[in-house]
Parts: C-alpha cells; structure tokens; sequence
C-alpha cells in the first residue's frame, strides 16, 4: 500500500514546490526586476513620499479646480473592496435616471454641450482611472476659472497627460485624472491645494 501511494506524495510535494514555491517566485522576480513600478501597485507618491493613489485605480475629485472622473458604481465610490458596475441594463429606469441626473449637474457646472458618455457611465469595475479626452475637454474652463489661468494653460497641461492608444490601435485615447489633477497642482497651486 505504501509502494502505491509513494508516488502520489512525492508528485504532489514536487508540484507543490514547483508550481506553489518556484514559480510565483520567479514571476515575481521578473516582474519586480523588468517592471518595478507596474509590479508595485503604479504607486503615486507627493513629494515626501507618502502615497497618494495609484494610477490604475480613480479617486473622486470634486474640487472646482480639479478635472472630474467618471461616475463610480464601486460601493460608495471608487472602494475596490467592492470593486463592480451597476450590472442596470439600457431599459432600467434606475440607470436612466442616474444617467439624466449625472448630464444635469455636468452642464451646470460646465456649460452646454454635447457629454461624452463616459461623463455619466460607469465602468465595468467602478475603478477606472481615466477619461476620454472629451471629457477632459469640457472641463477645460471650469478648471481654467477657478484657478485663475488661462484655458490655453489648462489644455496644454491636459494634451502633455492624453495618452493615445496602446501600440497606435489597442484601447481608446484617455486621460489620467489623478496624474493630470496632480500636474495643475504643480503647475497653477489653488489656494487650498
């Protein structure tokens, strides 16, 4: 009996070793020596150090100078312990409503215009970090008015943060918020930054 089981144990001890021990060691050796940063979360840290976000994952914005991000479905907002969408489909009322009322407080505060939809749309994981460009875009003045600068000034710093697709063709043009937010910062302080 012992002969027979012999080659379980030492298969499951080899498999364990290699694919539980070895492997996770070597891929995290590899990642930690190829792409640090991406490895470590894409830690964003202010100038002492201390960590402020990460540039995969959004953070709401609601400062008058500071570049809006799409609405969030992630528990109270961008909570990656609950990190989902609605899951409401286009005939749900609840989203209608959510969707109509987010277009309201954009135009209020940004003037008329069309809205791109990630402006009122939330992501599949609730999390996302990024904007198109045309949402950027209309939030150019509001931006430009309460940190008293000019729009021009406003738009170079969000065209120096657009990112165009991934290889020329794979994903969207987008922009950062929490990395662009942190470039007005730099570039125009607001009173209260």
């Amino acid at each position: 009996m012992i002969r027979s089981i012999r080659p379980a144990i030492v298969m499951v001890a080899l498999f364990t070793l290699m694919l539980g021990l070895a492997y996770p060691l070597a891929v995290t050796g590899i990642a930690q020596g190829v792409f640090p940063a991406q490895a470590n979360g894409s830690l964003i840290r202010d100038a002492d150090g201390t960590v402020v976000g990460s540039s995969l994952i959004g953070q709401p914005f609601a400062g008058e100078g500071y570049l809006h991000p799409r609405p969030s479905a992630a528990g109270d907002g961008y909570d990656g312990a609950a990190s989902s969408g609605s899951n409401y489909g286009p005939l749900n009322e609840d989203l209608k409503t959510r969707v109509a009322e987010s277009a309201r407080e954009i135009r209020a505060a940004n003037g008329g215009g069309p809205i791109p939809a990630d402006a009122v749309t939330t992501s599949a994981s609730g999390l996302d970090p990024d904007i198109s460009p045309e949402y950027a875009r209309l939030q150019i003045q509001r931006i430009a008015t309460a940190r008293g600068v000019s729009v021009q000034e406003i738009q170079a710093v969000i065209d120096e943060h657009t990112e165009g697709a991934l290889l020329g063709f794979i994903g969207q043009p987008h922009v950062n918020v929490l990395v662009t937010n942190r470039a007005l910062d730099a570039r125009f302080p607001t009173p209260a930054a």
